[in-house]
């Protein structure tokens, strides 16, 4: 019989790569900060209620800094009293007119995020960057190899990794020129392949910190798959100091998803972890559904909480003792486990209740 090798502890990452640190809004990005978690609102932000109130949505799910787009004046407008009345900063995104930027400094934005590729002449830049410097606000360099500028048409043909970290190390030197250095970049495509090549390669030359993420990534299932290829990858070797997963869908799901893919890593805590059977021909209880209220009940919890929520007798016992609270569903009844031990056997038409009292137990 082939021996088994002996287990080998160790972290599951590589040690963060040292960056330098900047702050945003009192927030601490890079250095020996934790990989902090973000996201961007999907309203109109001239749409002060609607803004609001999910931005307020995220900052509960646990976003630590939300990005708006300032996109018109109408948004400029907004920025006031946004900023006054939300909870977590806010980071202004900017394209085409470096006066809207100007604006969301004037109005007390937290952060700034500029694309390269369509910000305009490197005398914009350096005024807003002026601007900047004297708000103490910081500005990300974000990078797309969708719309990056023309002058790197012919490189991105042979070398599109290398047209993104180029494009973001000019700007870097235009920010430099007038003495600017509390920034941060980001290199994204809709490639996860091209975004790691790209980080690691900006990670060799520059300490500035990352976001990272990958762009348009797609749907709930298949965005959240496509970028946590991506930014495993790189938060592994020990590349990233901020990250947003981009879908087209609820961005309360963005954050969420960069929690359980940050907590598996051992780079956050997140959520108190549900383990749910696959559901099967044997499931005496619908498993689908009833996980997903035992994830929405548990979601205020410790995150070293487990409950199990297993749907027949074939495995549900032995996950169940193996979690701080344990559900195993028979044909007729359901058993509950606490701390290893059978704590009782309930008939089904109980378990909302029970599981609300077991739960709010967990929270002690």
């Amino acid at each position: 019989m082939k021996e088994i090798p002996q287990h080998v502890s160790g972290p599951v990452c590589a040690p963060r790569r040292k960056t330098r640190q900047i702050s945003v809004g009192g927030v601490t990005l890079g250095g020996d900060a934790p990989v902090r978690v973000q996201s961007m609102t999907t309203t109109k932000t001239g749409d002060v209620p609607a803004t609001l109130q999910q931005i307020k949505e995220l900052a509960t799910a646990g976003a630590e800094f939300v990005r708006v787009t300032v996109n018109d004046q109408e948004a400029a407008d907004a920025l006031p009293q946004l900023i006054y009345e939300c909870n977590v900063p806010l980071v202004a995104d900017i394209h085409y007119d470096h006066k809207l930027a100007l604006a969301a400094l004037n109005a007390g934005i937290a952060k700034l995020r500029i694309n390269p590729g369509n910000i305009g002449r490197k005398e914009y830049v350096r005024e807003v960057a002026t601007v900047a410097m004297d708000r103490g606000v910081p500005i990300r360099i974000g990078v797309n190899k969708g719309s990056l500028h023309k002058r790197y048409a012919e490189m991105a043909e042979l070398d599109p990794a290398g047209a993104m970290v180029q494009s973001a190390v000019d700007e870097l030197e235009t920010l430099a020129a007038v003495g600017f250095e509390d920034v941060a970049v980001s290199l994204k495509s809709s490639d996860p392949k091209e975004v790691i090549e790209a980080c690691r390669r900006f990670a060799k030359i520059s300490d500035v910190p990352q976001h990272l993420g990958v762009t348009e990534a797609g749907t709930l299932l298949a965005g959240t798959s496509i970028s946590i290829a991506a930014m495993s990858v790189l938060l592994s070797e020990g590349i990233g100091d901020t990250v947003r997963i981009s879908l087209a869908d609820d961005p309360v799901h963005e954050v969420t998803a960069a929690y359980h893919m940050l907590q598996s890593l051992g780079l956050r805590d997140g959520y108190a972890r549900v383990v749910a059977c696959p559901t099967c021909g044997r499931v005496e209880v619908d498993v689908v559904a009833l996980a997903s209220r035992v994830e929405e009940l548990a979601r205020d919890l410790p995150a070293d909480k487990v409950i199990s929520v297993m749907g027949c007798i074939v495995n549900g016992p032995g996950e169940a003792k193996a979690a701080d609270l344990g559900i195993a569903a028979g044909r007729t009844k359901v058993a509950i486990y606490r701390d290893g031990e059978l704590h009782r056997n309930i008939e089904k038409d109980e378990l909302e209740a029970v599981l609300v009292e077991e739960i709010e137990r967990l929270k002690k």
